[in-house]
């Protein structure tokens, strides 16, 4: 029996795949949980239209990573810290700190998306990875300044 799987099913199929599975499995297990429904002509279409539009709402979030990429790469976030002799920083400047900063200035950012990989512990301007997007990532220049 031809299926389309409405949730990930473990050992058999992924949400909105189309399988061929035992006609007691589907009876017994996947209809009544609700897991699947019959690959009907009108289950098909609907299928394919909801894959259209997720596919344009997946293009639509890639070109808006991409715009803030831009904006955010034309940029200079600077974070201010106590410095000693030297350049050195008493202590270092984080992810939190830089996604505060991203913030202050109106781009609301997760701190996991930076890839730091090590806190900025001198003065100057240091380049860091923010992802995005899976496919888009910017670099930001952050630059840390004395108080």
């Amino acid at each position: 029996m031809k299926v389309i799987f409405l949730q990930d099913v473990k050992g058999q199929g992924k949400k909105g795949e189309v399988k061929e599975v035992s006609e007691g499995y589907v009876r017994n297990f996947l209809f009544p949980k609700g897991l699947a429904k019959l690959a009907s002509d009108g289950n098909l279409k609907t299928l394919e239209v909801q894959s259209a539009s997720e596919q344009k709402r997946k293009e639509k979030e890639k070109e808006d990573a991409n715009a803030l990429a831009a904006r955010l790469e034309a940029m200079i976030i600077v974070v201010k810290t106590k410095a000693g002799e030297g350049g050195k920083l008493f202590g270092a400047i984080t992810s939190k700190q830089i996604a505060e900063a991203l913030e202050a200035q109106g781009f609301k950012v997760d701190k996991r998306k930076l890839e730091l990989e090590e806190p900025i512990r001198t003065l100057g301007v240091t380049e860091v990875l923010l992802k995005l997007h899976p496919e888009v990532k910017a670099k930001l220049k952050v630059q840390a300044t004395e108080e």
